[in-house]
């Protein structure tokens, strides 16, 4: 597990890009992959991807390269832990590459640790907040950033949680949600797990309104937020003390509902305070039509980049059901939803 693979399957990336990958990994055996025809078992490995962001805004080689990944079927990534550099030659695109990487790459086994990306973009100006604590260059910085990533990957271990306590947050209404009847068709299958839920009452979560720093940082401390309700009541402390978050996302307008997205915002209070590199995230997503891996992705971006939530593999069950209980007349639902709980169930240690 401790075999570290460069996927850099695009051979014409930036001086800063490469300078990335080689510095942070210089002193770490490692193996290249460049070669799209002649990619090795990647199971069970730790695994950097590479990326430039052209002017498509694609890396059309990785595209190439995940496409023959997916050929060898949902287990090609079984076992491995994954991180991300990733360059721009302008300053747009690194975020949406790389939530579609990691997407791609979790529906076949790969789990991320807790921000797992460095981005670069051409002018290196996203580097410009960590001036006031890293008092370098900002190619430096970045250089910096990249090492400490390695690290954490190399270090990483996916203990199972021991008497683990799961976190369940929706706002859907009980009577005609197909997302909470999936999550129960899910539940059902989780005998032994402490799982706790919430709901994300209408009109009782203000949205994150841009505190300072120092005053969210303050705040933070105190286990607490300026603007106060459930958030602070209810949800912060339920997220402190669990070691799993569930979220319950029915698909609206190809995005996360309102008052989750509120909530994800206001935890950057909890954030300052406390890392949730050791808390799992999963997700049930139900769309009317399409769309179910926008949420997807929208969840990789803001839980597992930004807010460093560990990500599973296989981390979200999808389904499409467009009227109320049309849920249960998806095929095959009984199965997928049994094998969605044993994927959770495999992230603990159960007692007889």
């Amino acid at each position: 597990m401790n075999e570290l693979y460069i996927i850099q399957p695009n051979k014409n990336i930036s001086k800063i890009l490469q300078n990335m990958v080689e510095r942070s990994t210089k002193d770490i055996p490692h193996q290249i992959i460049d070669d799209i025809n002649n990619i090795p078992n990647l199971t069970y490995k730790k695994l950097i991807f590479v990326a430039q962001v052209e002017d498509v805004g694609y890396d059309i080689p990785m595209i190439q390269f995940l496409a023959k990944l997916l050929e060898r079927g949902r287990d090609s990534l079984k076992g491995s832990t994954g991180a991300l550099m990733i360059y721009s030659i302008d300053d747009h695109g690194t975020k949406r590459i790389a939530q579609d990487i990691v997407y791609i790459t979790n529906n076949i086994g790969c789990a991320f640790i807790g921000h797992p990306l460095v981005e670069a973009t051409a002018s290196l100006k996203n580097f410009s907040t960590w001036q006031k604590t890293m008092h370098m260059p900002l190619e430096e910085i970045c250089y910096a950033l990249c090492n400490g990533l390695v690290k954490r990957l190399m270090v990483d271990n996916s203990l199972k949680i021991s008497n683990g306590k799961m976190l369940v947050l929706y706002s859907s209404t009980h009577k005609t949600s197909n997302t909470l009847d999936l999550w129960h068709m899910v539940s059902k299958h989780l005998s032994g797990i402490s799982i706790k839920e919430i709901k994300i009452e209408n009109g009782k979560v203000l949205d994150c309104l841009g505190c300072s720093y120092k005053l969210c940082l303050h705040y933070g401390k105190k286990k607490g937020c300026f603007y106060g309700g459930v958030i602070t009541d209810a949800v912060m402390p339920s997220i402190d003390e669990s070691d799993v978050i569930v979220w319950l996302c029915p698909n609206y307008n190809d995005a996360v509902a309102a008052n989750l997205t509120a909530v994800i915002n206001r935890l950057t209070a909890l954030y300052r305070r406390s890392s949730f590199y050791k808390k799992y995230m999963f997700a049930v997503i139900v769309s009317g039509n399409s769309g179910s891996d926008s949420v997807a992705k929208q969840l990789i971006g803001a839980l597992n980049i930004n807010k460093g939530f560990r990500l599973p593999p296989y981390f979200s069950i999808r389904a499409i059901a467009n009227d109320p209980k049309t849920i249960f007349n998806v095929d095959d639902i009984d199965s997928k939803t049994l094998n969605f709980s044993q994927n959770i169930l495999n992230n603990f240690i159960l007692k007889d």
